[in-house]
Parts: structure tokens; C-alpha cells; sequence
């Protein structure tokens, strides 16, 4: 626990100006953020006398090490900076709203040539038309299932829509009068576009002209006494009108607006937002916060509005946003709000009318997802609580290890062999700190060896992290056989995580300004799974590293025995235990990760051929070459000038490619793993002479399983 007095600004060096200043513990992670028209004044709060803060304020300055800010020009440039600094950092006590779901959108890809419907979740994306968010997918599509009599949009996949246009044949859809069918040619780009559009207008609330044309076109069809297309029209009102039903009139004024509500205790606050378009309401969506610091109802809705607002711009941010108390001080919050709609909008607390009353009714949604929420999680922060206590109890630890770090190797028979590394921070799955590694010190199958290479180099990057941050002296903790990164006994494990860019070392080991870093945060427990041999692999490794604060402990899937280092018998938990139930989880979570990876790692040998080393010849031109000849087989029996009639294959390349292909020896058939077939070049299954259509036997799954580890 560090004194904030050691750490306190000098008297006058603090500017009173607006600013964003910023919170950094000893590993210099970022642990809170804030803005402040007075600098000055605001951190003047925080350097108090202990006993005079809040618990949770008095608990972020004592873990806090340093403190810094940054000048800004208004109070509006400092709530921007506020927000892309949170979204950036993800400091510890910050107001952070977690969404128990990614709510689904109704879609217009109005991008594309023939537009299509569809349900969409995640990142919102330029060209595409949003509604909602909706609570449930069903109920997106049986809207959908409504309009499409109306506006026979297509609602298919790119793949259903080249297959149509291919065959010429549309899906069931097109032949039922939901689908205008643009795969086949019924309706023209510039038709199904304008189809869409409609759709979108209809969506967007503008339905009265939909309805009052639809009406006089079934009039006049019963004047000319066609009865069957006025039937049709008149279905088709009804479909519409049912579709408005789903989303009722809430505010007669065809108003838009964004209705936030907040309800909360001294730990939690759950908040609730209505979109209403066209005075219906158009979506739902929640979000529950731990209350991490002494807040506001107020800065609870400006954390709110930063988290709805801070990647919409123009229509997305509405001209009406009714809250139940506003920020202090509202003007720059009002006034960023404006820049991103590009137009005035109004913030405020509604107090008479229907719109008070629908606020009631945002507010009650609100108060009843923050009770089911704690019903939810009381039950969960009990268990898991309860199983950090026994595992803590179980391995003799100081206390409750909160970060848990678990290691498997995965293998078949000896080839590719990688290792996983996952993460448990307070008993729940943290995958972005999720890594994996491929073996590289030695060949062959030994998964001693690999335990330890693994743990060597995730924990000299921990070493030399702290080196970085200068917690201690050059050397210190270090033996001699692992100097690193400056010195020249260690290699360099940059390479060490590899395919998948979102998983290795990249730009953020070199990042020295507070962003989340690779290997920088230790675990208080290490789990290996196995059982004495890769413990004690393990714990060789810390060892060697000089680090000795650090548990480590292995769980044997034979007996789901916990062996610790140095111990010839294993310590048995009760198979009731939740602490054995958590190490299963966390075992069981490695073994996936890293058996996943392995299996990648496989299937991309397997696919690697003769035309992967010819120099200069990319993945589109190898394409091109096996489509024309069919398989590898025919092209290396093909001439140079047969190569050169290939569209983009001059004289040069295809001289390259038959040297190549020359040079290659067949390599021995393949062997399809799932089904036992034999492959030849041409991709297709060879069969015996005896026995036709026959494929070779190479095992049984369970035996093909049993030969991965």
C-alpha cells in the first residue's frame, strides 16, 4: 500500500487549467482517469487526509504510484480525451458498463449493389443502415418476416446468391413472393435499391405514406374488379399494420429520442436506455457498472452517454436525450453531444407528460435489471470467492490467488508441437491476456522440456518488464544464464506467439506510456497441467529466474490430483470442492486453447504444396494455375507454354514454376485424418483395385484421437 504524500504533486506545479489527469501504480498501469476544469483543484482532492475520502477514492490513492495530467484547451476537448483514454487504458477504477450481450441490429446493407436485410451484432460498419438494437433476434425477424410482403428485399447470403444467379434458379423465398429475386434478374440494381430504401423509410417510421398509397391502390383495384390483386393488397396492409403493432406508440408527436435511466445501490448501478424513433420505440439495451469510485447519478449518466454516443455521429445520436439527472456541468457535455449529431440536441430531465411517464417506465426496466442482476451474481461471487479461499487453503497461500495463470502442451505424436498459456483473474476467464507459444529449443516429443522453455520465456519477459519500469537494479533477481533483454545469453522471444497478430508480443512490449502489456503482471499461482515431472519443470524455471514469489502447482487429469513442487504426494481435493471444480476449468481451458492452436498449426502444414516456394508467385496466381489444369498432378506434366496461356503467368514465371515443380519430389500420398482416405494430387480419394471406391483404413477416431496430446 503506497503513501499518497510520496507521490504528491509540489505546491503550484499542478496548473489551473482543464485537463484529463491520470492514476499509475508501481507497474505503471493506468488505474484511473479523470477530467477537471480546474486541475488544480480537483487533484487537490485526492492528497487529503485518508481518513477524509471515500473508501473507494481512499483505496485508489493508496494503490496508485504516480500521478500525471494533461492540458487541454476546453472542457469539451477534456470529456473527449476522457473517453478515448478509458476505452484505451481500461483503468482499474473506472466506471466501465459491461453488457451481458451483444444486442443484435435489424441491417440495410445499402453498400452493396443488391442490397440485402439481415440481423447484424458487434462493430457497426460505413454503408450500413442500422435498427434497433433489439433484445431478441426472433423478434428482428419476424418483423422482417411481415415487411417482406411488402418490400421483397433480399435477405440472403452471398453465398445462396451467387449459387442462384449460377443455376438461374432463385431460393424458395423468390418463388413465394417474399424476395423480388435479383439473383435471377427480376428486378434491376437500381429497382431493388430503391426497394430498399423504402424499406429503410418504413423502418425509420415514416409508414403513413406506405399505408395511404397501399390503400388507394387496393381502391382502385376493387373499382376495375380485380379482386384477387385488391385481396393481395389488403393482406399486405395488414402485414404492415401488425408489423407496427410490435413497436407501439409511445409519444404522439413522433418524437426521437434516447430515454436513459439509472438505478443503483452503494456497490452497483444498472442503467437502461429506450430508443424511440418516429414516437415508437425502436430498441432496448442495458448495462450494469461496478461502482469502483464515489460517483454521481449524474456522472453516471455521463459515463453512460460517453459509452451510447463516443463512436455514433449524426443521425445515430438523437435530437432529444432525456435523462434522470444531468452531469455537472452539463454545458460540455451537451455541446459534445452536438458535435457529433452536427446538430443541436437536447439534454435535459423530463418533467410533465408522457414523457415523464415513459421515463417511469425506463426507470422500473432499470430497477429490475439491477435486481436480477445481483440475484444473478450473488450466487457466482459466493462460489467463486469460495473456491480462491480453498484453493488458498489447499496449497498453503498467503491468500487467495486472483490472477491464475495455467500452461499445457499440445503435440501429435512429436510434430508441431506448441504450448498454451491462459488466464483466471478472480476465478473468470480473462481471454485477452490469453497467449500461446510454438517450441523451438529442441525437436522431437518431451513435454518436461517444453514446460520448462515455456515458463522460461513467459517469465523472462515478466523480468524484463520490470526492468523497464526500474523496480529494481540492473541484474537483480536474474541469474546468469538469463540475462535478458540486454544481455547475450537469452534469445530473443519475439517470436515466441505467432499466427494471430491479436495474440503475440506486438507493438504494446515496446509501448513504455501505460497501455496494456504483454508478459508485464505476474500471477500469484502458476498451474501446469500434468503431474510431479512438468511441476517440477516448472518450478526449475522460477528458480533459475530468481523468482520466488510466485505458487506453482499441476493438476493429473488420471486422478485430478494437485501436485506442488517438491512433494512426493499429491494433494487430493473433495471432488465437491469448488476449488478442484475451478482448477478443472482453468486445466480444461488450457488443454482447448492449446489443442485448437495445435490443430491449426496442422492443417496449415497439410495444405502447404510445391507452388508455396516459388519465388514471386502470390496466392491469386496459384489459384489461377490449379483451376486451369485442374491439380498439382497435370500442371507438373504440363509445358512451359501450356503454363504461359494462364491469364497472368508470363514466360519468366512459368519457366520458374516448371523448374520448381521439376525439382519437387512427389511427396508421399496424404491421408484425409478424418475419414482414412488416401489423397493423390488431384484432392480426390485413391481406391484399391480389389475393391473400388474403398477408402484406406488409417485408424479409428478414437484411435486418431488418442495419438493427440
Amino acid at each position: 500500500m503506497a503513501d499518497p504524500s510520496s507521490y504528491r504533486p509540489r505546491p503550484g506545479e499542478i496548473p489551473d487549467s482543464p485537463g484529463v489527469y491520470r492514476f499509475r501504480d508501481e507497474h505503471r498501469r493506468v488505474i484511473y482517469v479523470g477530467k477537471a476544469k480546474s486541475l488544480r483543484q480537483r487533484l487537490a482532492n485526492y492528497f487529503q487526509d485518508l481518513a477524509h475520502l471515500h473508501p473507494r477514492t481512499r483505496t485508489m490513492v493508496t494503490t496508485a504510484a504516480s500521478v500525471e495530467w494533461t492540458v487541454v484547451s476546453t472542457e469539451v476537448e477534456a470529456l473527449q480525451l476522457e473517453y478515448s483514454w478509458i476505452k484505451e487504458y481500461d483503468p482499474r477504477f473506472n466506471v466501465k458498463y459491461r453488457d451481458d450481450k451483444s444486442y443484435p441490429y435489424l441491417a440495410v446493407t445499402m453498400n452493396e449493389e443488391f442490397p440485402r436485410v439481415q440481423v447484424m451484432r458487434g462493430q457497426k460498419k460505413k454503408g450500413v443502415r442500422y435498427f434497433g438494437p433489439y433484445g431478441h433476434a426472433w423478434a428482428i425477424r419476424d418483423t422482417v418476416d411481415l415487411l417482406l410482403r411488402v418490400f421483397p428485399v433480399r435477405t440472403c447470403s452471398a453465398g445462396v446468391f451467387k449459387n442462384a444467379a449460377r443455376t438461374g434458379r432463385p431460393c424458395l423465398l423468390g418463388y413465394i413472393g417474399k424476395c423480388s429475386a435479383p439473383c435471377v434478374g427480376r428486378i434491376t440494381p437500381d429497382d431493388h435499391w430503391d426497394l430498399a430504401d423504402e424499406f429503410c423509410d418504413f423502418m425509420a417510421g415514416r409508414t403513413g405514406t406506405y399505408l395511404r398509397r397501399l390503400e388507394r391502390q387496393m381502391a382502385e383495384a376493387a373499382e376495375e374488379m380485380e379482386y384477387e390483386r385488391a385481396a393481395r393488397l389488403r393482406d399486405d396492409i395488414g402485414a404492415l399494420k401488425k408489423a407496427m403493432e410490435k413497436s407501439a406508440v409511445v409519444l404522439a408527436d413522433a418524437t426521437d429520442a434516447d430515454l436513459i435511466a439509472v438505478a443503483e445501490d452503494e456497490l452497483e448501478a444498472a442503467v437502461q436506455i429506450f430508443h424511440v424513433r418516429g414516437g415508437r420505440v425502436r430498441g432496448q439495451r442495458g448495462w450494469v457498472t461496478d461502482k469502483v469510485e464515489e460517483i454521481t447519478t449524474g456522472a453516471l449518466v455521463e459515463h453512460a452517454l460517453q459509452q451510447l454516443y463516443g463512436e455514433e455521429s449524426g443521425d445515430a445520436v438523437p435530437k432529444e436525450v432525456l435523462v434522470p439527472a444531468l452531469p455537472d456541468p452539463v454545458e460540455p457535455v451537451q455541446q459534445w453531444l452536438t458535435e457529433r449529431r452536427g446538430s443541436g440536441v437536447s439534454l435535459r430531465i423530463p418533467q410533465r407528460g408522457d414523457k415523464k411517464a415513459l421515463m417511469e417506465t425506463v426507470q422500473r426496466n432499470a430497477q429490475q435489471a439491477l435486481v436480477l442482476h445481483k440475484t444473478k451474481r450473488a450466487s457466482d461471487l459466493t462460489t467463486r470467492s469460495r473456491a480462491l479461499e480453498e484453493i488458498a487453503g489447499a496449497l498453503d497461500l498467503d491468500s487467495a490467488p486472483l490472477r491464475i495463470e495455467c500452461y499445457d502442451i499440445s503435440h501429435l505424436q512429436g510434430d508441431d508441437v506448441v504450448a498454451s498459456m491462459v488466464v483466471f483473474e478472480d476465478g473468470l476467464a480473462r481471454k485477452s491476456e490469453y497467449r500461446r507459444f510454438q517450441i523451438k529449443g529442441f525437436e522431437g516429443q518431451d513435454d518436461v522440456r517444453s514446460m520448462h522453455e515455456v515458463i522460461t520465456r513467459r517469465f523472462r519477459r515478466y523480468l524484463a518488464e520490470k526492468e523497464k519500469t526500474g523496480e529494481w537494479a540492473d541484474g537483480e533477481g536474474l541469474t546468469d544464464g538469463a540475462r535478458h533483454p540486454n544481455g547475450d545469453a537469452a534469445p530473443d522471444d519475439g517470436a515466441a506467439l505467432t499466427d494471430g497478430q491479436e495474440l503475440t508480443d506486438g507493438p504494446a512490449l515496446k509501448d513504455d506510456d501505460g497501455r496494456p502489456k504483454r508478459f508485464a503482471y505476474p500471477p500469484q499461482l502458476v498451474v501446469v497441467d500434468g503431474g510431479q515431472p512438468q511441476v517440477a519443470a516448472a518450478q526449475r524455471a522460477l528458480d533459475e529466474l530468481g523468482i520466488d514469489d510466485i505458487a506453482v502447482c499441476g493438476l493429473a487429469k488420471r486422478l485430478e490430483e494437485v501436485w506442488l513442487p517438491r512433494e512426493d504426494d499429491p494433494v487430493v481435493l473433495p471432488r465437491t470442492s469448488e476449488g478442484l471444480y475451478l482448477l478443472q476449468r482453468v486445466r480444461d481451458e488450457a488443454h482447448r486453447f492449446a489443442i485448437t492452436y495445435q490443430r491449426a498449426k496442422r492443417a496449415k502444414r497439410f495444405r502447404a504444396g510445391p507452388l508455396d516456394d516459388v519465388p514471386g508467385l502470390g496466392e491469386t496466381r496459384k489459384q489461377a494455375l490449379i483451376k486451369h489444369f485442374g491439380s498439382v498432378k497435370k500442371l507438373r506434366s504440363a509445358t512451359i507454354d501450356q503454363i504461359c496461356e494462364v491469364p497472368g503467368i508470363g514466360r519468366k514465371t512459368a519457366e520458374t514454376v516448371a523448374v520448381a515443380l521439376a525439382r519437387a519430389t512427389p511427396a508421399a500420398p496424404a491421408v484425409n485424418t478424418a475419414t482414412g482416405e488416401i489423397m493423390d494430387d488431384d484432392g480426390a480419394p485413391e481406391t484399391t483395385a480389389d475393391a473400388p471406391g474403398e477408402p484406406v483404413s488409417a485408424g479409428t477416431p478414437d484411435e486418431r484421437r488418442g495419438q493427440e496430446r
